[in-house]
């Protein structure tokens, strides 16, 4: 209960905080945004030019010479002679690019700070604008982390979209070559199941793909790698691993679907009760539990069967990228469902069964099993609902994703 209001009160003090600084000059923003600069790391001064290094070494002598005497300056300075005024100078480096890591709109879109971000851009719209140290901007970033809450922003900031989606960082990278990358593993892990973590990849990569201008849907990078062939080189692991939990997943379960299948077969032919000697009629064949009986049956042997199809068809499928994205994940689910059915017609057809037999006289034996005959049912769903869920949420619910219905950049705010 306390968490909402923690968050409440931090985007109050946001509010408030912002609110004064957007009334600051431009130039005093930028720099509150952009933050301190990062040291210069020695490993940069090593790369300094033969001029450079020369200005370095000049630097470290005149810094010496201030903390001379007077006397000795004088000296340093005149060769000798009693004239010249002390050196209070210092050339300064050259060529030493100053890099801005601690950038609080970067860092917030890295972290998928959605609320933080839409307050700053709400009093600062120029915000959409800023790019960091690799020409990204926060939308660029947004794509690289896969936080689908800040790239949402896109739609709401109508054609100027189109002027920011081409940017291209140091390596000639554009959006659409970002989210070619493979997304880090903690993102990843917020899908269940290898096949599925494929199918979010492709979805960010259609979307982004139908964001950019077309012209640059083909322009390659600095390592001669369009946006796909970069697509297809970082996701080789995730779809030789794909392919690998899909086929058993569907191994396994074809393999319940064939014991199911086989079982209500034979009951078809054992019937409860069994035949009348004359004509080969089912002596029940007139009650009503017993129709029960056989249609239930009928449908376990019919939903198995599908369902052993269906899996047959996951495990002879090519496993093309594009085929993780509705092909599998589709098949998948209806063999799941048809299979759940056949348990559930088959747990049904085995309690009517004993309805037949002892429906006078030991009616509390059927009524018992039946309540039993429930549990498996009950078990299965508990173990694998949670997988048919996250495939039927990941294949229809993530068309919602992305455009989302309600807009959160540009509304009216409410008061506090």
């Amino acid at each position: 209960m306390g968490a909402p209001e923690k968050e409440n009160e931090a985007l109050q003090l946001l509010r408030i905080i912002w609110k004064d600084i957007a009334k600051k000059p431009k130039n005093q923003i930028d720099d509150i945004i952009r933050g301190p600069p990062d040291p210069i790391k020695q490993d940069d001064k090593l790369h300094l030019g033969k001029e450079d290094q020369a200005l370095q070494l000049l630097k470290l002598i005149s810094e010496n010479i201030v903390k001379m005497p007077i006397e000795i300056q004088k000296l340093v300075g005149s060769g000798g002679g009693t004239t010249s005024k002390p050196i209070t100078r210092m050339p300064s480096m050259v060529n030493v690019k100053r890099t801005y890591s601690s950038r609080i709109l970067f860092l917030a879109a890295e972290m998928g700070n959605t609320k933080f971000v839409v307050e700053l851009i709400r009093q600062y719209p120029d915000l959409i604008w800023k790019v960091n140290d690799n020409n990204q901007s926060v939308f660029h970033i947004a794509v690289k982390h896969r936080h689908e809450g800040i790239y949402n922003l896109l739609y709401e900031i109508g054609s100027m979209k189109d002027l920011i989606t081409p940017l291209k960082d140091q390596n000639e990278n554009n959006m659409l070559h970002l989210v070619g990358k493979s997304a880090k593993r903690k993102r990843l892990q917020d899908v269940s199941g290898v096949a599925l973590q494929m199918q979010r990849e492709l979805l960010w990569f259609k979307e982004v793909e139908a964001m950019i201008p077309p012209s640059y849907r083909e322009r390659k990078n600095k390592d001669g790698l369009t946006p796909h062939e970069l697509f297809t080189k970082e996701h080789k692991d995730l779809v030789s691993q794909g392919e690998k939990w899909m086929k058993g997943t569907a191994s396994q379960c074809m393999v319940v679907a064939a014991l199911i299948a086989t079982i209500v077969f034979a009951a078809a032919f054992t019937v409860p009760g069994g035949y009348n000697q004359s004509d080969g009629i089912p002596i029940f064949h007139t009650t009503p539990t017993f129709i029960v009986f056989v249609v239930t049956d009928a449908i376990s042997l019919f939903s198995s069967t599908a369902s052993i199809l269906m899996f047959l068809s996951i495990l002879t499928s090519r496993y093309a990228e594009r085929d993780f994205l509705e092909s599998l994940p589709k098949k998948l689910m209806l063999g799941l469902t048809s299979l759940f059915l056949s348990i559930t017609s088959m747990t049904i057809a085995f309690s009517v069964s004993f309805f037949v037999l002892y429906r006078k006289g030991l009616i509390w034996v059927p009524i018992v099993i039946g309540f039993l005959a429930v549990m498996p049912v009950f078990l299965f769903a508990w173990l694998q609902y949670p997988l048919l869920a996250d495939v039927i949420h990941s294949t229809y619910g993530s068309r919602y994703l992305f455009r989302p219905r309600k807009l959160i950049l540009y509304y009216k705010n409410p008061r506090h």
